[in-house]
């Protein structure tokens, strides 16, 4: 059975995609959507220790599902008890149905019903109103804590892998020329396959900290290096895909590429960082703001900017509507303009 994952063009090496946010008020209680199982209880640090993983995967394996389309597999987490289900958009690609097979060994129709490329997320409405939902946790989780893969590898169907969260905020180095979706990613190195894409990451708790959605392979000299989307980025565009359709994402209206040595030197940039201005999208909110083709951003809302992938993961962290400042270098001199975020247009 072939698997689903693609070859981005551009990447460093061979970077594979697996087969392939509004938090609650209370920072203390993640949102716990309709028909949620009870997180694992944890005394102390208890839920950081391999010992909790068998009841975690237990707990959650009813959650996790297995996504069949007509050119492979992939997986899927319980939203909603009433059938909705959250997996990546390359996992569906551009199928309007599909199957889900679930742990209990039953199988459905599931519709898709929205789908987000921007941030490479889906949600399919299976003919089932009796799943348990999993909870997903309303923050990041800490670099070094337990991490449990719960997917669907190469078609073994629940298949449990652990290991740690590995880093926060990660980015896959030249992955913005292709996609915005591997930008602000969790890293971890439970170990990840192809068809986990769509599947939880979770933490010793039972919470879902993450859908898995990419890893770098062995030919690219990587050991167990994989990511996932995090779960506040996840809560924060489910809820519009189910309300709306659609998500809102931060946009400015430029084609960025990557500062190479030689456009360093051409443009007198002290330093190889920052991002080339290629495009200004008419009307929109850099050309407002005064930015031109071949501008190079090297500031965003106070902070700086060295790479395309970073400079998207800061935009992802701002509001529409919210005016910040935005600092480029053109004819080698510094300056700071004023943008105002807008709202990207719907494709």
């Amino acid at each position: 059975m072939p698997s689903i994952f693609r070859l981005w063009p551009g990447l460093v090496a061979v970077l594979l995609l697996v087969t392939g946010c509004d938090s609650s008020d209370s920072a203390s209680e993640p949102p716990v959507p309709e028909g949620a199982s009870t997180p694992v209880a944890s005394d102390g640090d208890v839920g950081s220790t391999f010992a909790v993983i068998p009841e975690v995967a237990a707990q959650l394996a009813p959650s996790v599902v297995a996504v069949l389309t007509p050119t492979g597999e992939g997986s899927g987490v319980v939203w909603r008890q009433d059938g909705i289900i959250v997996t990546n958009a390359h996992v569906i690609a551009s199928h309007e149905e599909v199957v889900v097979a679930f742990a209990d060994g039953k199988r459905s129709p599931a519709r898709v019903v929205a789908v987000d490329r921007v941030v490479d997320l889906a949600l399919l409405d299976a003919e089932r109103d009796d799943l348990p939902a999993a909870t997903f946790a309303d923050s990041l989780p800490v670099v070094g804590e337990l991490a449990i893969a719960v997917g669907n590898p190469l078609g073994f169907e629940n298949t449990v892998t652990a290991g740690v969260i590995s880093g926060l905020q990660r980015a896959i180095p030249g992955s913005a020329s292709q996609t915005q979706s591997l930008v602000d990613l969790i890293q971890t190195d439970a170990a990840i396959s192809p068809g986990n894409s769509g599947g939880a990451l979770v933490n010793g708790r039972g919470e879902v900290v993450g859908i898995n959605v990419a890893y770098i392979p062995p030919q690219a000299r990587a050991v167990s290096i994989g990511f996932a989307i995090p779960a506040p980025t996840v809560v924060d565009v489910v809820p519009q895909l189910i309300e709306d359709g659609v998500a809102t994402h931060p946009f400015i209206g430029i084609q960025p590429a990557a500062v190479t040595a030689p456009i360093a030197e051409r443009l007198g940039l002290e330093r190889r960082e920052g991002v080339l201005v290629l495009d200004v999208t008419p009307g929109g909110p850099a050309e407002e703001a005064g930015v031109e083709p071949g501008d190079v951003i090297v500031g965003l809302a106070d902070d700086g900017v060295a790479t395309v992938e970073q400079f998207l993961a800061q935009l992802r962290n701002l509001e529409t509507d919210q005016r910040v400042p935005l600092t480029v270098v053109r004819d080698g001199v510094e300056q700071v303009l004023q943008i105002e975020i807008g709202e990207r247009p719907a494709p």
